[in-house]
């Protein structure tokens, strides 16, 4: 089963990302009309937590175990805006939304999660952890067009919406000809 955690968005924070990826993929196509990207359906617009990747069932009961109790993190105000890209420099892999807000309060969910998840050998990427919304993953983008791509993406740095978050989720995420399809697996509450 393929797993992560994630921060799972009320509609309406959806539907305003949906929107302002709408309008970041139209400067997308203007500026790199050749770049071959594949868009996020706004259903599944979410914020990655912790990927833990192919785990087998007698982990998953372990994983349950050890993620019932709530985290050590008071809830938080989210905020969305702004647009980017990863890596910062070079070819664009990933099409991300900012967080303007709550940043400090994922970070923290991130690592209290590190004392629960290291134990049962789920290791943090190698890099730093960056909060942020994927809206897009970039399959190809020629070199003349990745600094227009990158260009378009600064353009129209409104803010998009936010929530409150008061819990993270362990999600089952299923690869389909049609794209991923997600389950909710266990509500990871904050401490309240």
């Amino acid at each position: 089963m393929r797993l992560f955690i994630g921060i799972e968005l009320p509609d309406s924070l959806k539907s305003s990302a949906a929107a302002a990826a709408a309008r970041v993929r139209e400067r997308v196509a203007g500026a790199a009309p050749s770049a071959q990207v594949r868009w996020v359906e706004p259903g599944n617009l979410h914020i990655s937590i912790w990927f833990l990747g192919e785990v087998r069932e007698p982990r998953v009961e372990a994983l349950v175990a050890a993620l019932k109790a709530p985290l050590d993190v008071r809830p938080f105000t989210l905020r969305v805006g702004g647009a980017g890209a990863f890596p910062p420099s070079g070819p664009p892999r990933a099409i991300w939304l900012g967080i303007v807000a709550g940043r400090e309060g994922l970070v923290a969910i991130h690592d209290r999660l590190r004392s629960r998840l290291m134990p049962l050998g789920f290791e943090p990427e190698s890099r730093e952890y960056s909060p942020h919304l994927t809206i897009a993953r970039v399959k190809e983008v020629r070199p003349p067009d990745r600094t227009a791509m990158r260009r378009a993406l600064r353009e129209g740095q409104d803010e998009v919406g936010g929530c409150e978050v008061v819990s993270a989720t362990l999600l089952a995420s299923r690869l389909t000809p049609s794209g991923s399809q997600y389950a909710v697996l266990l509500p990871i509450l904050l401490d309240r």
